[in-house]
């Protein structure tokens, strides 16, 4: 048993002063504001839950930066997506290892405590199974044990390189499974998540483009009660591909054709019309936003203040981890809001409503549900997963509640998280990975590798 005193912290029902956090095994035992310091308490200034980031591509941390470049024809999604498969043409399990220990080390010194690894990289460079299927999948959780972050492994069913089952590209070979192969391997990835501390599993069929509506179906019964996470209507071509398909939209198809329900997260579901949104949103189902990299790769904007007014939930993610700052893809998500509507603090919902605030909850509590990770925020039962703010950031000075908030998303850098915490357990000192040296030199070196390949 440990514990830790805030001077000021935010609880489920808000913010509270001189709050002492009792955790035992993992979990946070009993919450006591109002509460004097004990002796062997250690002591913070400003405490708020992690923050859940439910969607990433953590190998992708190590080409941040190298698909800026202007091509011969206008660039895309779909020609950074050719950049990405030559980066990871060469890519050993290590070099997957190394690449989403750097991730999983910055996702946690920039305050996200859990991550939803939607994990397609599953074959060796020829396309072919490794001899144990979840050889990658192991690397994962082994850069998740190592780092302390969260994890809940979201193994991808991809079968297909378009719709109409359309045949995979060169590219595409090693994310390539069938049915049966893809049961082996969501098997075997049961026993990666077993071995981590709070561990969880979902499924993740890739996109309608690469499974067909039997193959969706078949994934989605696999695991009746974990996460189904699937990207859609992320690009205006995938929406009229799928309407030369199926004759209807993405997120149209979806939910005329899947049981979509609150165990659903929608990737993106950035090109909607407000019937679909309107429909999903009544679904309980999360939209999952990615802002920094739907912006990086050009995508669209998502329909953000439609959806709030469908009472729609959501939580963000880092996708393609250019970048991996929770602040920062909540301040994106916002000003991404105001540049389409050119106004102010639209994600705020209700007049006198913090912006910050409500961008933090409502990430905190869709991110948290989309990674099957139960109670979420600073309560007895949920996981000791907490993130301190130093007061003395020149963003933070003299403020107290939810400008806190406001300050840190809208004014502060990375600089002015102070400690993390996952299930107990700290692993953001000082604003340092406690063991960010080794993790950065390995990865380092395997950059060195790769960008010499």
């Amino acid at each position: 048993m440990a514990s830790v005193f805030l001077t000021e912290a935010l609880l489920p029902e808000g913010w509270a002063q001189n709050v002492r956090l009792v955790t035992e095994g993992g979990l946070i035992a009993a919450v006591q504001p109002g509460a004097a310091a004990a002796p062997d308490d250690e002591r913070h200034a400003i405490g708020v839950p992690g923050l859940p980031n439910l969607h990433s591509h953590a190998f992708q941390r190590g080409m941040a930066g190298l698909s800026e470049v202007r091509g011969p024809v206008s660039d895309s999604f779909w020609t950074w997506r050719e950049v990405m498969y030559r980066f990871l043409d060469a890519m050993t399990p290590d070099d997957v290892e190394a690449v989403c220990a750097q991730a999983y080390a910055e996702m946690l010194e920039g305050g996200f405590t859990r991550v939803g690894e939607f994990h397609y990289l599953h074959h060796d460079p020829d396309g072919q199974p490794y001899a144990e299927p979840s050889e990658m999948a192991q690397r994962v959780g082994a850069a998740a044990a190592l780092t302390g972050i969260g994890l809940t492994l979201l193994p991808v069913f991809y079968a297909h390189g378009g719709f109409s089952e359309v045949p995979p590209t060169h590219g595409q070979r090693r994310f390539i499974n069938s049915l049966d192969g893809f049961a082996r391997l969501l098997e075997a990835s049961r026993r990666v998540v077993a071995a981590l501390e709070g561990g969880m599993l979902g499924v993740a069929p890739h996109s309608l483009r690469a499974v067909t509506p039997g193959e969706l179906a078949a994934v989605a019964s696999l695991l009746p009660n974990g996460p189904v996470h699937i990207h859609v209507a992320e690009q205006l071509r995938e929406v009229e591909d799928c309407l030369a398909w199926s004759g209807a939209r993405p997120v149209e198809w979806l939910l005329d054709h899947a049981p979509v329900d609150g165990r659903w997260c929608l990737i993106h579901a950035t090109h909607m019309t407000l019937g679909e949104t309107h429909r999903l949103a009544g679904t309980g189902a999360i939209a999952g936003l990615c802002p920094v990299t739907e912006a990086n790769l050009g995508d669209g904007i998502f329909p953000g203040v439609d959806w709030l007014a469908a009472h729609g939930r959501y939580g963000v993610g880092t996708d393609s981890n250019v970048a991996t700052d929770a602040a920062q893809e909540l301040r994106q998500l916002e000003y991404a809001q105001r540049l389409a509507r050119r106004a102010r603090n639209l994600m705020a919902g209700e007049p006198g409503t913090s912006t910050g605030r409500a961008l933090f909850t409502t990430a905190l509590h869709g991110g948290t549900a989309a990674l099957g990770a139960g109670p979420s925020g600073l309560q007895a039962g949920a996981a000791a997963d907490f993130v301190t703010l130093r007061a003395d950031h020149p963003c933070l000075a003299h403020r107290h509640g939810d400008r806190l908030l406001d300050g840190w998303i809208f004014g502060a850098d990375r600089r002015v998280v102070d400690g993390v915490w996952v299930r107990g357990r700290q692993c953001v000192a000082d604003g340092r990975h406690v063991a960010r040296e080794p993790i950065a030199a390995r990865y380092a070196e395997t950059i060195r590798r790769l960008m010499a390949t």
